[in-house]
């Protein structure tokens, strides 16, 4: 009886750990990859803002990502969202700061100081839909966050979603793939 349960518990294993294997590999290979489209509105999520003010290295590069996209002309307007952070800097703010300082007209920002987290960036973003008349968005993260705020725009019934990531990598990703793995499916 043991090592039937022995068995039934290795094979449960296994399996659970070819589908993190599998779903790690979809979130790696959607979130680099850009397939060139354009969109009516970029939202980028924040990320932490250092006790001086400044942006953390992952944010800068979300950003520039976004300026990148806007001077290409595949985006027409930003989103920037995010919370008010245990630093005391709202996200949103601070990130338009730093867009505005590297030429991004300031009437082409809209800041959300309460996108907290994923879910409520997407629901915020949608909130301002009517009024920002956009029918398609570009989500600008790091990789292994974009499919899951996809997802998340895509499950509230807004289809025209498409994403690019930075070229940035650190050794964190390790523990933010981990983490996605059950976010995707509880959120």
């Amino acid at each position: 009886m043991v090592k039937k349960l022995f068995t039934v518990f290795k094979m449960a294993a296994s399996v659970f750990i070819a589908w993190f294997i599998i779903h790690s590999a979809f979130i790696i290979i959607d979130g680099i990859s850009d397939d060139g489209k354009k969109a009516d509105l970029a939202v980028i999520p924040g990320s932490k803002v250092n006790e001086d003010g400044t942006l953390s290295e992952r944010l800068e590069q979300r950003l520039e990502s976004g300026i990148d996209l806007y001077r290409s002309h595949r985006i027409r307007k930003i989103l920037v969202s995010g919370g008010l952070g245990k630093e005391g800097y709202y996200e949103g703010s601070r990130m338009k700061s730093f867009l505005i300082s590297k030429g991004i007209p300031d009437s082409l920002i809209i800041v959300d100081n309460f996108g907290n987290n994923t879910r409520a960036t997407v629901e915020n973003t949608l909130q301002l839909r009517t009024k920002l008349k956009f029918s398609s968005i570009m989500v600008v993260s790091q990789y292994f966050h974009v499919s899951r705020t996809k997802k998340l725009f895509k499950d509230r019934g807004f289809k025209e979603v498409n994403s690019v990531s930075p070229d940035y990598f650190e050794w964190r990703d390790v523990y933010s793939l981990l983490r996605e793995f059950p976010a995707y499916y509880i959120q």
